[in-house]
């Protein structure tokens, strides 16, 4: 075992979740990663930078550029009991995957009653505030989040995509793995020794009594943000990572807001028919009379991902946030 994986290092998420591919691939050699340059070159993003080199190319492989055939030869392998990592190159690019991930990869195991498990991860960067280009920057988890049969998670800290990504590819079932590009390089600690937590577990990252605050991927950084800002005016915030977008934990969420009565859902993505929505009508319903307001949510508007000159505009910023606090907190 290398001392990588015995100690904590601050490290960015990308170098991370590079650090759990490779403790997987070590770990077992049904693991195998695929992807459009993802090989040699490591990736555009270069997350797997390094792993051709160190497991051979059998194990890392360079496909086509072709991502329904991709996801479609990733079928075949999980069903000959391998267990493969899909890498999508950019978000906008899933949606040629789109009818081999929902009407076959979610549905196999359904469809055998149980005798055929999906052990597939597929790795979608996703989110703005990278100044891209269309179709290099959308938010497309709920169209996974919807479908029966996808796990969906997105982690928002190096630790989390170090454990998470090693438990998504344990995971028997299919996996959709977003992972925040806006949160490649910022470092935070990953702690190689400690014990996992389950990869469906929603988690509170700020304690608070006035008003809770619920999102993930790199809203839970913004969050934070306007949480800080929120306490410099007297103002207790409690932010939850939702961590899971399918299936989504609730348990933590609705005991905070049956203390703090106030709940603000906040996403990148745009609002119409969400994760967002989803959280905002199962805490009405759950929760309603614990709640002192409505439940507002903040996000993405509904109109195509805009041009990189106007991506602050559209999405939610700390500014946005504290004025739905504000809303909330007027009740």
């Amino acid at each position: 075992m290398s001392s990588l994986e015995t100690t904590t290092q601050d490290l960015p998420m990308a170098k991370a979740i590079n650090a759990g591919l490779r403790k997987s691939l070590t770990d077992s050699d049904r693991v195998l990663l695929m992807g459009e340059d993802i090989g040699t070159l490591g990736g555009v993003f270069r997350v797997t930078e390094g792993l051709k080199a160190e497991f051979g190319e059998n194990r890392v492989l360079d496909s086509p550029l072709a991502e329904s055939g991709i996801v479609g030869t990733a079928i075949g392998l999980a069903m000959r009991g391998f267990r493969p990592v899909v890498e999508i190159q950019f978000d906008g690019f899933v949606y040629p995957a789109f009818n081999q991930i929902t009407s076959q990869l979610a549905k196999i195991t359904n469809r055998g009653r149980g005798n055929q498990s999906m052990p597939v991860v597929i790795r979608v960067p996703y989110g703005g505030h990278i100044g891209a280009i269309e179709h290099h920057q959308e938010s497309p988890e709920a169209y996974f989040a919807h479908t029966a049969g996808l796990r969906v998670v997105s982690p928002s800290t190096p630790n989390d995509a170090y454990w998470m990504i090693q438990e998504a590819i344990d995971s028997n079932d299919p996996v959709m793995f977003f992972e925040p590009k806006s949160r490649y390089w910022p470092k935070g600690p990953v702690d190689f020794s400690a014990s996992a937590a389950p990869l469906h577990a929603s988690r509170i990252v700020r304690t608070g009594t006035d008003a809770t605050l619920v999102g993930h991927g790199a809203m839970v950084s913004m969050l934070l943000q306007a949480a800080e800002i929120a306490a410099g005016e007297g103002i207790s915030l409690e932010v939850i990572d939702l961590r899971s977008l399918s299936p989504i934990d609730y348990a933590p969420i609705l005991s905070s807001v049956t203390k703090t009565g106030r709940l603000i859902v906040c996403q990148e993505s745009a609002g119409f028919v969400s994760v967002g929505s989803e959280i905002a009508a199962t805490v009405a319903e759950r929760a309603f009379y614990s709640l002192q307001a409505p439940v507002i949510r903040v996000s993405g508007f509904d109109v195509p991902f805009p041009a990189a000159k106007v991506e602050t505009f559209f999405l939610p910023d700390a500014d946005r946030i504290l004025e739905a606090v504000d809303r909330a907190l007027a009740y």
